[in-house]
């Protein structure tokens, strides 16, 4: 380390010594919902071929049963979280909210925004 580094934390930190904040998560829950979002769709896709050649929808009974409540719920929460990171990648293209303390506010509202249309949807599915 500099001899002129006088604070306790790494100069190049690794993940354990991070101090944790909304914009870090927001980007790891970015990654994980794209990842859910693609297998989500790969699986409707499959389902409405399925259903086109067939007539009817296999493991019907999952699908609306409450594992698949959870299943939907999760599809629709990364679907929207990555909707709305990919809208807050469209504002930092323009040069806005690269604050820290705005990017953090910016990454709460993406969160509490995609629960909120979560729950919203699970409440007119069932």
């Amino acid at each position: 380390m500099s001899a002129k580094w006088n604070n306790k934390r790494p100069m190049a930190p690794h993940l354990q010594v991070w101090k944790w904040h909304p914009a870090m998560l927001s980007s790891i829950l970015h990654r994980a919902s794209a990842i859910i979002a693609y297998i989500g769709l790969i699986i409707v896709t499959i389902g409405i071929f399925y259903l086109s050649n067939t007539g009817s929808l296999p493991l019907e009974f999952i699908i609306f049963s409450p594992i698949g409540l959870i299943g939907f719920g999760v599809f629709i929460f990364a679907f929207t979280f990555m909707a709305l990171a990919q809208a807050r990648h469209a504002i930092w293209n323009n040069g806005s909210m690269m604050d820290p303390a705005k990017n953090n506010t910016l990454s709460y509202l993406m969160i509490i925004i995609a629960l909120i249309w979560t729950f919203c949807m699970l409440l007119m599915s069932v």
